[in-house]
């Protein structure tokens, strides 16, 4: 294998191990009880600021046309405010290290949905490579790992919502493209819209919180994570269009393992020797799972709804 094959690999390491760490922070942040909205909200701004002065210092405008504003809204219901409305019920209730498990279900969501629009073709390699962190998945969550608490597992749907959203969004992307914008501008546009729908609906909800009364632990990973999230999101849309949706997915496979140690290593969680096993066969299924060859651009640019261009 190649340096160049090499490449996409290493992405999904760092994309791993920078959203894996976004699970335990999203812990910390809702343990005093900050609501979904509230902390959806101030993390867009934090996205925005970040990526503001990105753009800003590489000369790269935001667009403001309406097939962009159909991508940012794509990218911002689908890809932050309705799964991370999700995430943070479920994170509130639920383990950090299961939040991870259930992260890593994004292929199996990603994959029918890739088959539906055309995406991808049919290949029992990656069938198989899916299966093997199916097989990781059910170890992770057997009976010797149940939930601390039975009534916890009410909130499992609940959780898989966020993944099923993140599939949709990954393979949208991959099919229309981002519009000949770069990943940071599409990220940053779509936080713009993520805020102009949040503030109002936390305001309304009850669910506003002014993180400056009191910035202690809790705010702090709010910020660290939206960070975070805003960078390796960026990458993310960058990878769909290079390797493919359902590849790109895969890198929720590292986001469980590095979850786990994340969680294990701040939020203190512990787990049987046998886990580790489990992550092992789910990193043999990203070995099968081969990116696409890809041409040099981000992804082709088609308007969005448009499927005239596979006629």
């Amino acid at each position: 294998m190649s340096a160049r094959d090499l490449g996409p690999y290493a992405v999904l390491l760092v994309m791993g191990m920078g959203w894996g760490l976004s699970v335990p922070l999203a812990k910390i942040a809702v343990s005093t009880g900050h609501q979904p909205l509230g902390l959806i909200f101030w993390q867009e701004v934090v996205i925005v600021a970040l990526l503001g002065a990105i753009c800003a210092v590489r000369r790269r405008r935001l667009e403001l046309g309406t097939q962009y504003w159909r991508l940012y809204a794509v990218i911002a219901l689908c890809g932050a405010v309705l799964p991370d409305i999700f995430f943070y019920l479920a994170a509130a209730r639920l383990p950090g290290g299961i939040m991870a498990i259930i992260i890593s279900s994004v292929p199996l969501f990603s994959l029918p949905i890739a088959l539906a629009l055309g995406n991808e073709t049919f290949a029992w390699r990656r069938v198989l490579g899916l299966s093997f962190g199916i097989a990781g998945i059910l170890l992770l969550i057997g009976p010797d790992a149940s939930l601390p608490e039975r009534a916890m597992a009410a909130f499992i749907p609940v959780a898989l919502m966020a993944p099923l959203l993140y599939a949709t969004e990954g393979n949208l992307v991959a099919k229309w493209g981002t519009q000949g914008l770069d990943p940071m501008q599409a990220i940053l546009g779509a936080a713009l819209l993520g805020m102009a729908i949040t503030l109002p609906l936390a305001v309304v909800t009850g669910q506003w919180i002014n993180p400056m009364d009191s910035f202690g632990a809790a705010e702090g990973a709010l910020v660290a994570s939206a960070a975070i999230h805003g960078l390796v999101y960026a990458v993310y849309v960058w990878l769909v269009g290079r390797a493919g949706s359902v590849f790109a997915a895969q890198t929720s496979y590292l986001v469980t393992g590095c979850g786990v140690l994340w969680s294990m290593l701040l939020l203190h969680e512990r787990y049987a020797v046998w886990v580790w096993v489990a992550l092992g066969i789910m990193m043999i299924g990203i070995a099968m799972v081969q990116p696409r060859r890809s041409a040099s651009q981000l992804a082709p640019v088609q308007p969005i709804g448009d499927d005239s261009l596979n006629s």
